[in-house]
């Protein structure tokens, strides 16, 4: 049996201050139980001190002005579609089970006055997003 993986899409920053946008994968799971007694399921636990979890409902019509995400943070769509586009330019589209991990943070304003990523709502339905913070930075 292979191991899975998970893509998901990193917002992060480069040594210029500008923010970018690169498909990721989560490995390696393993196959063991959660608990004593459980069946074996693929399981790739991150274990980050401190975390927050929040679930946020943008409406139709909704979008952000260029932002950095507040912290490094897991967003993941649970309905509708939404789009996050980075100071290069480039522009993600989204929906349910697309993952993202924002770590923008400590971008520099470009010449156009953009700093970190802007995002939106797409389609005639709200997005709902489950959202987890974390304390720290996953990834250098």
């Amino acid at each position: 049996m292979t191991a899975p993986t998970l893509s998901y899409w990193h917002v992060w920053t480069d040594g210029d201050g500008v923010s970018r946008q690169t498909r990721r994968q989560i490995e390696p799971f393993k196959l063991s139980a959660i608990a004593k007694g459980a069946s074996p399921q693929w399981q790739h636990p991150e274990e980050t001190p401190g975390a927050r979890v929040n679930f946020s409902i943008l409406p139709v019509g909704w979008t952000a002005d260029w932002h950095e995400n507040p912290k490094p943070q897991w967003i993941l769509p649970l309905s509708g579609r939404w789009f996050v586009e980075t100071m290069d330019g480039q522009r993600i589209e989204m929906r349910a089970g697309d993952l993202s991990l924002g770590e923008d943070q400590k971008t520099r304003v470009d010449a156009q006055g953009r700093k970190g990523h802007r995002s939106g709502v797409l389609g005639d339905e709200a997005v709902t997003l489950m959202i987890v913070q974390l304390a720290e930075s996953r990834e250098p």
